[in-house]
């Protein structure tokens, strides 16, 4: 009987001991750009099914909203299409916080018009004019005589950034642009509008919008925003797609970063229609 007693206690006394030193379920929060909204959301997806014990949610909201609420301490990954700014930086940097930068995926940008449009390809220089407020017509870039209705992402976006640094060779986008909060509201909007054009990460383009051709060499050569042609370098507008991670929270983090880093985390990058870091 004392032998049997004896057992029993060794046996809680582990279970107890294990469950001291057993790794805690991972809990994690990932908020702000929505390019790389729905990548997060499928990495999470598929990593959740692998560790049934993890929880990750998910937000989008522009890459402004994820660094803000990073720097407030409300999200422990903020996902980002652009890099951190210098004064985001500064604010790290004067409340002690370290970070870590990690790029998780790239992105092909596309330029999106309604299907009915004649127009299938512009420059560099054709497309600045129109978001800048210069080109209002399609009659002036070989399309017909119709109203350009431009529409581009709100300023917290970090498409919104990255389209004006690389595409407007940073001038003021003008008065006239349409400014939307999200990229889905882009594709709906140019979908149903003929004389209408817009800027969107690759994965989100739909059937109801048609991905135009871009030329950074002045009209000597347009290239198609596809996979093949990011990963050949041949389309301009790519763009590493980055999560910022407080040093604090590197280990916390480290294990979900690590499957998206794996060959089967980059297998889900390419899956859902954005270019691998390897």
């Amino acid at each position: 009987m004392k032998t049997r007693i004896y057992i029993v206690a060794l046996l809680f006394t582990a279970t107890i001991i294990t469950a001291a030193f057993a790794p805690a379920a991972l809990i994690l929060k990932i908020k702000g750009s929505d390019t790389v909204l729905p990548l997060s959301q499928k990495l999470a997806e598929t990593y959740m099914k692998i560790n049934t014990e993890a929880k990750i949610t998910v937000m989008g909201g522009g890459s402004g909203v994820g660094i803000a609420a990073f720097l407030d301490g409300t999200t422990d990954i903020a996902m980002s299409s652009r890099k951190i700014k210098m004064s985001e930086k500064m604010k790290l940097q004067d409340a002690g916080k370290a970070y870590k930068e990690t790029i998780i995926a790239y992105d092909a940008l596309s330029v999106i018009v309604n299907p009915n449009n004649k127009v299938k390809q512009l420059t560099r220089e054709q497309l600045e004019g129109i978001f800048t407020g210069k080109i209002t017509n399609w009659k002036d870039v070989g399309g017909e005589d119709e109203k350009i209705v431009a529409y581009s992402r709100e300023s917290s976006s970090g498409t919104y950034e990255f389209f004006k640094e690389s595409v407007l060779a940073n001038k003021n986008y003008g008065s006239a642009i349409l400014m939307m909060p999200a990229t889905g509201a882009i594709v709906q909007s140019v979908s149903q509008t003929k004389g209408a054009i817009g800027y969107i990460g690759f994965a989100y383009l739909e059937k109801t919008v048609h991905a135009m051709k871009v030329s950074y060499d002045k009209g000597a050569t347009y290239i198609e925003p596809t996979i093949a042609n990011a990963k050949n370098g041949t389309y301009p507008v790519v763009r590493p797609l980055y999560y910022y991670v407080l040093n604090k929270d590197a280990a916390k983090v480290k294990p979900f970063l690590d499957y998206i880093l794996s060959a089967d985390g980059q297998k889900v990058v390419g899956e859902v229609g954005y270019i691998t870091v390897k």
